[in-house]
């Protein structure tokens, strides 16, 4: 092999390596969610229900007089 040609090697080399890294998050979503599809067919073969939300409201939210709001605030 000559210098090109170990250059050429080393440019692909690289250039595949990024391409795996750019892609391996989407895979890995990918391969997350059907194992989760996976767990929620399984559990209603078993008569299982997925959990739902509580059946009680949320607390209320305390609301004091005096606040200070530093920088980019948004409505409460």
């Amino acid at each position: 092999m000559n210098g090109n040609q170990i250059e050429g090697l080393i440019g692909m080399t690289a250039t595949l390596g990024i391409l795996l890294l750019l892609v391996l998050p989407s895979v890995l979503g990918i391969v997350r969610d059907r194992r989760i599809d996976r767990q929620l067919r399984e559990a209603e073969r078993n008569g299982l229900r997925p959990a739902t939300a509580s059946p009680q409201p949320p607390a209320p939210r305390r609301v004091t007089k005096s606040r200070r709001h530093h920088g980019a605030t948004r409505a409460a």
